[in-house]
């Protein structure tokens, strides 16, 4: 069953959101006429702060540790977040949404944590190479790299898993978390069991009404979107259409051998609109797709945890759920 276009959105966000964005936007408006201009260390900056400032230090765990995946190329660091030592577990791959540009291990330590709380799996969360440095397609390569190289290092240090492996993302994440199950439909040494897409980028193109509906005012700005894909592809003078529409998940190979999906969107979320049209081509194909949307939110909420705990608290409910269901 599709989802009802009037349980996309709210009225209105959330009053704790409403209250914080007419703050920041104030801001932001300050800042555009004062002529700042954001750099890829602004944005990084901006998001690990707020992070830092609105979501409480994770749960702690009996086990966590920094590794590398050695890969036969780059060895990609991660942090391997294991909540039950004793007993086996899913593995499941976190992969952090900040445009490809921003983000990390330690910027997302508490959400890593709180999803291995929540879920009882052991969480593989990884330090994937981020732009403008490191264009596309290279962060894309680590996250599959690790994909296929962890059960080894897993192995190394003693985890008792079972050969089960998941997926969550959330917005850029959630782009390479979709990629990465695609480009296992066709891979017999890659099986990717479920996926859990929070607020997704889908589709580079931005051919989608929330673009425009949702593209000011709610944190995520249509503007900065372009940004982040322009020194994500770096096409040259020009964005070149073709190849993102072929770099996106949305408009990808879509066959019933993809996982399970689960996608969570915000009714205030210029990318809303692209997770809903990947869920439907997702049933299209047979495969369980569905679709969890939290009318009153805006994009990155799980970066806003104090404002809004209960949408939090019941975002990782509903992953864990999905993952072990």
């Amino acid at each position: 069953m599709l989802t009802p276009p009037g349980a996309l959105k709210a009225d209105q966000p959330h009053p704790a959101l409403a209250d914080w964005l007419e703050r920041l936007n104030r801001l932001l408006a300050d800042q555009t006429a004062r002529g700042v201009e954001a750099t890829p260390v602004t944005v990084r900056e901006s998001m690990a702060s707020m992070t830092a400032t609105l979501v409480a230090r994770g749960p702690d765990l009996p086990w966590v540790r920094d590794t590398m995946i050695p890969t036969g190329a780059y060895p990609v660091p991660v942090r391997l977040y294991d909540p039950a030592p004793d007993r086996e577990k899913p593995v499941t791959l976190f992969l952090h949404g900040g445009g490809h540009m921003a983000g990390g291990v330690s910027v997302y330590d508490p959400i890593a944590r709180r999803l291995a709380k929540t879920s009882g799996h052991l969480v593989v969360s990884v330090e994937y190479r981020l732009a403008p440095e490191c264009p596309y397609p290279l962060g894309l390569e680590d996250c599959l790299a690790v994909a296929r190289h962890l059960w080894p290092v897993l192995d190394r240090h003693g985890r008792r898993v079972t050969r089960t492996l998941n997926l969550v993302g959330d917005s850029g994440g959630g782009a390479l978390a979709a990629t990465v199950s695609a480009l296992a439909q066709d891979d017999p040494d890659l099986r990717i069991h479920k996926q859990a897409l929070i607020y997704p980028s889908l589709d580079y193109t931005l051919d989608h009404p929330s673009v425009a509906e949702n593209g000011r005012g709610y944190l995520l700005e249509t503007s900065r979107i372009h940004w982040y894909f322009d020194h994500y592809f770096q096409d040259g003078a020009a964005p070149d259409p073709v190849r993102r529409r072929n770099a996106s998940p949305l408009h990808g190979p879509i066959s019933e051998r993809l996982p399970a999906t689960l996608v969570l969107t915000a009714g205030f979320c210029p990318l809303r609109d692209e997770g809903v049209a990947y869920v439907e081509r997702l049933r299209a194909a047979g495969v369980p797709a569905r679709h969890q949307p939290f009318p009153d939110m805006i994009h990155a909420w799980l970066n806003l945890e104090d404002l809004v705990p209960e949408a939090c608290a019941e975002s990782y409910r509903v992953v864990g759920d999905f993952l072990n269901g």
